[in-house]
């Protein structure tokens, strides 16, 4: 296909959407693979949870590692099929007007955006367990003990805060600084990863075998036994594996996205599974004690990689480590600021028309990038308290595959009333869509159970002890949509339309909201 009749079609792509080209496309097809696996982040991730799968599930909670992605893969599948069709920005709020009602899609762009606003402040935090390790000067805030949690935590508050404000600059300046400064970050944490494993491949102390002992977990007294703490343990998977939708949310900004955003997701998805399984296996092999209870606190599998690799090897990962959490951040800050544009060009979201303005000479919606950063930040001392913004964290992942669920269950049903129909030639399911489909629902129901089950280990671990903490993952869920879903629809609803700036200039008779 030649440039310009590639051109003509990625434009007919935003067409039928009633949209006007308005974004810059600058991004080949390492830049959406990039953007997939550094918001996944394999590095950010595993170093940030494996004291929590370790602690709660013993050696043996790698195995949700291979059980998440299987699940992971099935919901990628569609959405490679809904990327190839619908290669437009926000895809996830896009691609559900296209499936249901523009009410549902409302809901899943809302549900999405809150969570990954929060998920920003997580990532950013992550900071916090990486740099005091590689330099005590990275802790402002005097500790009065090694277990001074309320100075850690404040810490990391002003870390994060930092780390929010570059992404925020690096976002509002251009899609191919982010780009370029997100693709090398990937290629480091890529060749890190892989050093990583080779590293701790040759200080292995035990055999593979390991990874069928629960270690020291007492299951006794839990309903469904040692089961019940594999779930529980598979949080520190869960918490990890998604996001390679923003391949696809960067598809406007993308050449040839039909075609390269379906991959991207694949290949971000797999990469991030193959790399991370080993590095979580490698470690757990190469631990020297795996009942130290250094492993089982925060910063884990910092503490045990300075254990095997010694102080310089270690300090080297930790480095490319820190890369990790900044590019990572860098790709959740882009994500949710493609997923703010979308919804308010269709003056979906307060101040629509100002939140999707384009800078004329950054050609980024700039107001949107800082209007994120500075909710970002906010939320951070908001929720200064390590224990509530344990819940606030995990209630955004919650609403993240709850996002997913309100894309593939409408998914399914255009498939079971014969309605779906893959863009020909393009990525397919083929005969396999349905069963596919069917397992992406099941797993994404399950899981969002699972998040959300009203466990003291996770949302009330310490004390004081609150009811309505233990219950966050049901109450903060549900106070965010329903009173989110109350104003849209007695307020925002009535103002919907595509802002005048954005509008295609023809009149060209499209297909209706809500038809594929």
């Amino acid at each position: 296909m030649s440039t310009t009749d590639r051109t003509t079609s990625d434009s007919s792509d935003i067409d039928e959407f009633g949209y006007k080209p308005s974004l810059v496309r600058s991004l080949g097809s390492f830049h959406t693979f990039a953007a997939g696996i550094s918001y996944i982040s394999i590095l950010t991730g595993t170093f940030q949870l494996f004291y929590f799968g370790l602690g709660s599930g013993g050696p043996a909670y790698w195995w949700s590692w291979p059980l998440v992605f299987v699940g992971q893969l099935m919901v990628a599948l569609c959405f490679c099929e809904l990327a190839a069709r619908f290669p437009v920005a926000g895809s996830i709020y896009n691609w559900t007007k296209r499936l249901t009602s523009p009410h549902t899609a409302w809901l899943a762009g809302w549900t999405m955006l809150t969570a990954s606003i929060v998920s920003i402040a997580a990532v950013a935090l992550a900071l916090q367990a990486t740099l005091p390790e590689l330099w005590s000067g990275f802790q402002f805030i005097p500790m009065e003990n090694a277990d001074d949690t309320g100075a850690q935590a404040l810490n990391g508050v002003i870390l994060a805060a930092l780390l929010i404000v570059f992404t925020t600059a690096i976002n509002a300046f251009g899609t191919k600084l982010m780009a370029q400064i997100n693709a090398a970050g990937v290629f480091i944490e890529l060749v890190a990863a892989v050093l990583l494993i080779v590293l701790l491949a040759v200080n292995i102390v035990r055999g593979p075998q390991i990874v069928l002992d629960t270690g020291s977990i007492d299951a006794s007294g839990r309903p469904f036994g040692y089961a019940g703490a594999f779930l529980v343990a598979m949080f520190a998977s869960l918490y990890v594996m998604y996001g390679f939708d923003t391949a696809s949310s960067l598809a406007e900004e993308s050449h040839d996205p039909r075609k390269n955003a379906p991959k991207a997701i694949l290949r971000a998805l797999f990469f991030s599974f193959l790399l991370g399984g080993l590095i979580l296996l490698f470690a757990i092999m190469s631990a020297p004690d795996l009942s130290d209870p250094a492993l089982s606190s925060l910063g884990g599998l910092q503490t045990l990689i300075l254990q095997v690799l010694g102080p310089i090897g270690g300090s080297i990962i930790l480095v490319a480590v820190v890369i990790a959490v900044v590019v990572c951040a860098l790709a959740v800050h882009a994500a949710a600021i493609r997923l703010a544009f979308a919804m308010s060009r269709d003056n979906n979201l307060p101040a629509g028309s100002t939140l999707c303005t384009i800078n004329p000479r950054f050609g980024t919606p700039v107001v949107a990038s800082v209007a994120i950063g500075v909710v970002a930040i906010v939320l951070l001392f908001v929720t200064f308290s390590p224990q509530i913004y344990t819940v606030v964290t995990s209630i955004a992942i919650i609403m993240i595959y709850t996002a997913y669920l309100l894309v593939t269950v409408p998914l399914l049903l255009k498939r079971l009333k014969g309605q779906w129909q893959p863009r020909e030639g393009s990525f397919s399911l083929g005969r396999w869509g349905l069963p596919v489909n069917i397992l992406a629902v099941l797993w994404g129901g399950f899981m969002t159970v699972n998040l959300a089950w009203p466990r003291n280990e996770v949302y009330n671990a310490t004390e004081p002890f609150h009811w309505y903490l233990q219950w966050g993952g049901v109450l903060l869920p549900g106070v965010i949509l329903g009173v989110g879903f109350a104003y849209y629809w007695l307020v925002q609803r009535h103002k919907t339309g595509v802002v005048a700036a954005h509008a295609r200039e023809t009149t060209d008779t499209t297909a209706p909201v809500g038809e594929a």
